[in-house]
C-alpha cells in the first residue's frame, strides 16, 4: 500500500485523498457522460478536487481541530442542496446518490490524510463498486418477491438478533441441552430452505433441488434430507429430483467425514478412509445418474412452485429431535457404561454422525481406543444415520418418498457395512478368544 512507499506521511495522505476523489469521480463521470456540459452536479474534476480538499483539511486538524472539516462539510452540503433543488426542478430527477458520494469523497479524503490510508482507500473502492452496481442491484430488486425479502429478514433476526444472546453452555439433564447449538440447528434448516428456494428459482425445480442437497450436505445431510422431504410431501411429482438431491447430500457427508478424520486422527484414514471415499463416490455417482434421467420435458406440462423460502415448523421439529438425542446419548453412556460404546454410537448416529466421529477419533488418539472398535462403532453410527434419514424422509415426506428411498438405502447398507465388516470380524474373534471385551479396549 501507499504506506509501504518511501514517502512522507503527509505526502502519502494527500496522494491517497487525490486517488479517492479520482476513483469515485471516474465512476460518476462515466455514469453522467451523456449529459451536456454544465448540466451535471459534479464530474470527474469536481470529485478529484473534493478529495484533495478533504486531504488538505485532514492535515489542518492537528493545528485547528475538527472545525475546518466540519465547516467544509456544512458548506458543501448547503451548496449541493441548492444544486440538487435546481436540478430536480428542471429535470425531475430526485436521485441524491451523487450528493452522498461527494460528501463521502470529502470525508474519506480527510480520513486518508489523517493516517488511515488503507482503510480510506478500501472504503472508496467499496463506494465506487456500489455506485457501478446500480443496474444489477435494481435488477435484483425487481426479481425479489416480498415473501423472499420477509424470509431473509426473519433469518437475520434468528441469526443476528437472537443467536448471540443464547447461552452457549449445557443445560438440563446431563447438561446435554445447549440452547446456542440447538438454535444453530433452527438457523441451518431455515437457511437451507431459503437457499433451496433461490436455487430452484435460478436453475429450475429439478436442478435447484439437486444443488440444495449437494451444498446442504456440506453442513448437514440430515438437515438437507428434512428440507427436501418436506418439499416432496407438498409436491409428490418432484420425488425423483428430491432423491437425487438427498443422494448428493449423503455422498458429500462421507467426504466431510474423511476431512474430519484426517484433521483429528489421520491414523484412522488407512482403516476407514478408503471405504468412505468409495461410499461417497458411489452415492454421488448415483445422484448424478438419477439427475441425468430427469429431463426438463418431464415437467413441461405442469407448473412446480419453488420451495417455500422459510419453513420454521420443520426447523423447530429438527431442533427438537436433536435435543432428544442430546439427552439420550449421555443417558445411554451412563446406564450402559463404557461397554455401551456401540449402543452410544448407534444412538448418536440417529441425529448426527459428525459428533460421534469426532468423539471416536479423539478416543482413538488419546484414550487408546482400538482401531477395530473405532471402525465398528463408526460403521454403526453411519448406518444408523442413514436409517434415521430414511425414517425422517418417510415421516416428513410421506409414503411417496419411501419406495424410492429403500432401494438406495439397501445398497448403501450393503457397501457401508462391508467397509467396517473386516474390523467387525476381527473384533468378534478377539471377544471369543478373551471371552469378553476388555475394559481397556473400550476406554
Amino acid at each position: 500500500m501507499i504506506e509501504s512507499l518511501f514517502l512522507p506521511p503527509d505526502v502519502s495522505g494527500l496522494i491517497a485523498a487525490l486517488a479517492i476523489g479520482l476513483l469515485i469521480g471516474l465512476e460518476r463521470g462515466w455514469h453522467d457522460r451523456e449529459l451536456p456540459e454544465g448540466s451535471r452536479v459534479a464530474g470527474l474534476r469536481t470529485f478529484t478536487l473534493t478529495g484533495l480538499l478533504g486531504g488538505v483539511l485532514g492535515h489542518l486538524q492537528p493545528n485547528f481541530g475538527p472545525w475546518p472539516l466540519v465547516a467544509a462539510v456544512l458548506g458543501l452540503s448547503l451548496l449541493l442542496t441548492v444544486s440538487y433543488a435546481r436540478t430536480a426542478k428542471i429535470s425531475g430527477n430526485l436521485s441524491a446518490t451523487t450528493i452522498i458520494a461527494m460528501l463521502l469523497t470529502l470525508v474519506l479524503g480527510a480520513y486518508a490524510s489523517h493516517g488511515n490510508v488503507t482503510l480510506a482507500l478500501t472504503a472508496a473502492v467499496i463506494v465506487a463498486v456500489f455506485l457501478d452496481l446500480k443496474p444489477t442491484l435494481h435488477g435484483w430488486l425487481r426479481l425479489i418477491e416480498h415473501r423472499e425479502l420477509t424470509a431473509s429478514l426473519q433469518l437475520l433476526v434468528l441469526s443476528v438478533v437472537i443467536l448471540p444472546y443464547l447461552p452457549n453452555t449445557g443445560l438440563g439433564p446431563f447438561a446435554a441441552l445447549n440452547p446456542y447449538q440447538l438454535w444453530w440447528a433452527v438457523i441451518l434448516i431455515a437457511g437451507l430452505s431459503l437457499a433451496g428456494h433461490f436455487a430452484m428459482r435460478l436453475t429450475g425445480s429439478e436442478r435447484g433441488i439437486f444443488w440444495t442437497g449437494l451444498l446442504g450436505g456440506l453442513a448437514s445431510s440430515t438437515a438437507a434430507t428434512v428440507a427436501l422431504a418436506r418439499y416432496t410431501r407438498q409436491h409428490p411429482v418432484m420425488v425423483s429430483a428430491a432423491i437425487s438431491g438427498t443422494l448428493a447430500a449423503c455422498g458429500i457427508m462421507f467426504f466431510r467425514m474423511v476431512v474430519l478424520i484426517g484433521v483429528i486422527e489421520p491414523a484412522l484414514l488407512s482403516t476407514f478412509g478408503g471405504a468412505m471415499m468409495i461410499a461417497g463416490i458411489l452415492l454421488l455417482g448415483m445422484a448424478l445418474w438419477r439427475q441425468r434421467q430427469i429431463t426438463s420435458a418431464e415437467n413441461n406440462d405442469r407448473t412446480i412452485e419453488a420451495m417455500a423460502p422459510f419453513d420454521l415448523g420443520t426447523a423447530f421439529s429438527f431442533a427438537a429431535f436433536l435435543a432428544v438425542m442430546a439427552v439420550l446419548v449421555p443417558a445411554a453412556k451412563q446406564w450402559l457404561g463404557t461397554s455401551g460404546i456401540f449402543v452410544l454410537s448407534t444412538i448418536s448416529g440417529l441425529a448426527d454422525v459428525d459428533a460421534i466421529l469426532v468423539s471416536l477419533a479423539r478416543l482413538h488418539s488419546t484414550e487408546g481406543l482400538t482401531t477395530n472398535v473405532a471402525a465398528v462403532a463408526l460403521g454403526l453410527a453411519t448406518l444408523s444415520n442413514m436409517l434415521s434419514k430414511a425414517t425422517i424422509a418417510w415421516m416428513t415426506g410421506g409414503g411417496t418418498v419411501w419406495p424410492s428411498y429403500h432401494i438406495w438405502l439397501h445398497n448403501c447398507h450393503d457397501r457401508c457395512w462391508r467397509s467396517s465388516g473386516s474390523q467387525f470380524e476381527l473384533y468378534v474373534r478377539s471377544t471369543r478368544v478373551n471371552g469378553r471385551c476388555s475394559k481397556n479396549e473400550l476406554k
